[in-house]
């Protein structure tokens, strides 16, 4: 709840910072506001989206690890079984934070390469 509310605020500033002008004159064409938000506010709206989203998301994905340690006993139980059982824990502490890495890597990769699909290309 907490990042959602984060989210919405970026996607919020991302949409008003969309000259007026750019509303009125698709309004003029004749375009609906459906249209109009899909065609010319959110392509242009998206480059100001992107970055702060990808911090948003890597951020969720931090704070979910946390979640993780307390909550969900069944993911861990693996890193406590191998502790047990061997007396090494590092090593399953070192599973989970490849696991971490893996999916922090993952979404930077994936929101980096949109962010450059979707800018400004200049001459």
């Amino acid at each position: 709840m907490y990042t959602a509310a984060f989210i919405a605020e970026i996607v919020r500033a991302g949409i008003l910072s969309v000259a007026k002008g750019q509303w009125e004159a698709a309004e003029a064409l004749g375009l609906q506001r459906g249209r109009i938000l899909r065609m010319i506010v959110l392509p242009q709206a998206l480059r100001v989206i992107v970055p702060p989203m990808t911090s948003q998301y890597l951020n969720l994905t931090k704070n979910s690890s946390l979640a993780v340690a307390i909550g969900y006993q069944d993911i861990v139980s693996i890193s406590n079984t191998t502790l047990n059982q061997t007396g090494q824990a590092i090593e399953g502490i070192a599973i989970i934070m490849v696991v971490y890495l893996t999916i922090s890597l993952s979404i930077s990769l994936f929101m980096n390469w949109y962010n450059a699909r979707i800018a400004l290309v200049e001459r």
